[in-house]
């Protein structure tokens, strides 16, 4: 009898880009020429450094400066091209890119931007359940290209929550309530045949050789 074995699954590792000189403060979106700051470049080295021990397939990464910034130091040490992704890229918030945090938060909108998300665009953007179908429709693309191996994907705090949502089979309107900081990690495991399994979000310090693809 031939024994055959059981398809690997495929581990993708989701990266928020690191800290920018405007984090906490407004609503960057797509605008150009955001860069990373001297603590986001040590950020990013350190999520290279994290990564000690893992045998990375693939990098991935969002085509904005401060996502591709971050994925530099992953794409040396693991000797891997950061191919950008278009599909990970961050929110088109349409006009409300660039405004102030503190003004927006004092908007009548935002309420419905926190508590449900899932019925609301951004006035010359996406909405919300089209950023995750985006983002969602990624991850897909690039386990499949890489199964059974490790997938590393820098992109931004929204996307990242919103797939963190649909792989744990929760509603977009709860997404808010995951936290996705700066050079976090998040993990998702895919099996074939199975619901993805959760394996840590937002992960800011323990090296990542231990989550293993089984």
């Amino acid at each position: 009898m031939v024994t055959r074995k059981a398809p690997r699954s495929t581990l993708v590792l989701l990266v928020r880009h690191g800290e920018t000189p405007t984090t906490g403060k407004v609503l960057p979106g797509r605008a150009p020429g955001l860069h990373l700051s001297e603590r986001g470049r040590a950020q990013a080295d350190r999520v290279a450094e994290r990564l000690a021990g893992v045998r990375v397939d693939a990098v991935y990464t969002s085509p904005l400066e401060r996502t591709r910034e971050t994925a530099a130091p992953t794409a040396a040490r693991t000797g891997r091209e950061a191919v950008v992704e278009p599909g990970l890229l961050e929110c088109d918030f349409g006009e409300w890119t660039g405004e102030e945090l503190s003004r927006l938060s004092r908007l009548k909108a935002w309420s419905t931007v926190q508590r449900a998300p899932s019925t609301f665009r951004f006035p010359g953007g996406e909405s919300f359940p089209e950023m995750q179908a985006r983002t969602v429709g990624a991850v897909d693309r690039v386990r499949a290209a890489h199964e059974g191996g490790v997938v590393v994907c820098f992109s931004h705090a929204d996307p990242i929550k919103a797939a963190l949502a649909h792989a744990l089979g929760t509603h977009l309107d709860l997404f808010q309530r995951i936290v996705v900081s700066p050079c976090s990690v998040s993990a998702i495991s895919y099996a074939p045949g199975q619901a993805p399994a959760v394996l840590t979000v937002n992960s800011t310090d323990q090296p990542l050789a231990g989550l293993r693809v089984s």
